[in-house]
């Protein structure tokens, strides 16, 4: 097992305003912990991975091809691999989340 701990775990700020800790890889998933200031957003893209997210503070809202998803805290989220989204944090507050995505994503992925 490996045990991690997020305050260990070296961030790097990929887009103004975010920050994203890279945190494990195993064979099929890989995971990231994220903080996005409020107004921050992730311009639209996809990605063969499936994600799977938990807002654990804040709300972030995804923008969709067929609309808005608002997420808050304590809410989950479901991507297919190949969705075109987008995602701002339209709250008052910092946002936090953990992704999951499987396949693995590599761990610099973000710098491409």
């Amino acid at each position: 097992m490996e045990h991690l701990v997020p305050d260990d775990v070296e961030s790097t700020e990929p887009v103004d305003g975010i920050f994203a800790s890279y945190l494990v890889e195993g064979e099929r998933m890989s995971a990231q912990s994220f903080e996005m200031e409020p107004g921050a957003a992730i311009p639209e893209h996809d990605h063969h991975h499936e994600q799977f997210g938990f807002i654990y503070e804040g709300e972030v809202t995804f923008h969709l091809e067929d609309g808005d998803v608002v997420v808050t805290a304590g809410e989950g989220f479901l991507l297919d691999g190949g969705e075109p989204h987008s995602v701002e944090n339209t709250g008052n507050t910092v946002a936090r989340g953990v992704d999951v995505f499987s396949p693995p994503r590599p761990e610099d992925y973000w710098s491409e």
